[in-house]
This record gives structure tokens, sequence and C-alpha cells, in this order.
């Protein structure tokens, strides 16, 4: 705690008075182009990564990037897309999976988060990418099988993603966009999901396309 308490210091200290127009402009609303949906991993930054500065992007975490499909669950993750997309009017949503990352580890081993179970409850929202998982990458071990986990995660959320009315209804009109990438803590590497292929890939490959 005291290293955070020193931060703000220094946040009010140094770093607000250098922003102070950009903040008081943030005072009265915020008009954010992106909701950014990823893992509560404290190893990621969202706008460290994106390199993106307070309002420009609006932020959902939860254990292991989750999206309950719509009628599921009602709570805290529906209602920020429901209000991303409705109320902001994001143009763009990114769901970010991560390299590491231990909400995929325990929805390949169950037994590791049986003592947790409001955790253990949180990741049967992510059961169907397990089971593609389970069913067509058997053959794969340890990180390989991991990264298919995180892979096919970020795919499953993104469909569950689509079931929340106000983004399906703004997917029909061409007014939103979905991404999936997936951040390698270790190389600062992004990969998205590119369609065509049908895989992920760097990010840097894609970056014409997303223009």
């Amino acid at each position: 705690m005291k290293n955070v308490i020193s931060g703000l210091a220094k946040f009010q200290e140094e770093t607000f008075p250098k922003h102070r127009d950009l903040f008081e402009r943030l005072a009265s609303g915020q008009s954010p182009e992106t909701l950014f949906i990823t893992c509560s991993d404290s190893r990621i930054d969202p706008c460290m990564l994106t390199h993106t500065k307070p309002g420009d992007i609006f932020i959902c975490r939860n254990a292991g990037n989750i999206v309950p499909a719509y009628g599921e669950v009602i709570g805290g993750v529906s209602a920020t897309i429901e209000y991303a997309v409705l109320a902001l009017g994001v143009r763009d949503i990114i769901v970010c999976g991560h390299s590491d990352c231990g909400a995929m580890k325990g929805l390949l081993n169950p037994q590791s988060v049986a003592h947790m179970p409001a955790v253990a409850a949180w990741l049967r929202y992510g059961e169907s990418a397990r089971f593609v998982v389970q069913e067509n990458h058997s053959h794969l071990t340890g990180r390989d099988l991991l990264n298919a986990m995180i892979e096919q995660n970020v795919l499953a959320q993104m469909d569950n993603l689509r079931t929340h009315p106000a983004v399906s209804a703004r997917l029909a009109k061409g007014q939103l966009n979905l991404h999936g990438w997936v951040y390698d803590i270790g190389s600062g590497e992004v990969r998205t999901l590119d369609p065509a292929q049908a895989r992920f890939v760097p990010l840097q490959a894609r970056t014409p396309a997303l223009a």
C-alpha cells in the first residue's frame, strides 16, 4: 500500500499538473471510441499497451476476460457493454486475452480452483472454449495447450458478445467492429484474429486492414 500512496502523491504533484487541460476537459464527460475487455491480471495495463490517454478507451476487466452470453448474467459486464455501445457509442470492441493466464489454467484444470467456488462458477462461462480445445487440440500439452485455450477463449467471448442486443444491433448496422487480441506479456507482441485466415496473426501485419 505504501507504493500505491506514494504513486498517488507523484500523480498529484507531477503528472496531473502536466495534463491539467486534459483532465479539465474530461471532468465534464467522456467520448471513448473503443471498449477494451481484458483480464484482471496485474501484468496488463491497457493504456500502456495501447499508448492511450485517459478518456480514450472504456475498460472492462475480469478474471479471464469473460463475457457471459446475454441473459445468463445481467451484471457488471453486461451493463458495461450496454453502456459503452448505447450511451457512449463506441465503434470498436476488443476482447484481449493474454499469455500465462491463470483463469485459463483454471479452465484447463478445474480441480485447481475447486477451493474457490466463486472463481470456479465464473469460469464456467468459458466452458465452451474448454470443450473446443478438448475436442480439437487434445494432442497439445504444456504451453501450447494453454495458448490454444487462451485463443479459443477469446473466440468464445466474441461469440458471446454477439448475443448482446446492443452489440448485435450495431453490428447489423455496420456501426460496430469486434476484434480479438492475444497479448504476450514476455515479448510485448499482440496477435489479432484474422477472420480471412481463421487464425491469430501478429497485429502489425493487420494494421492497414484495421485502419
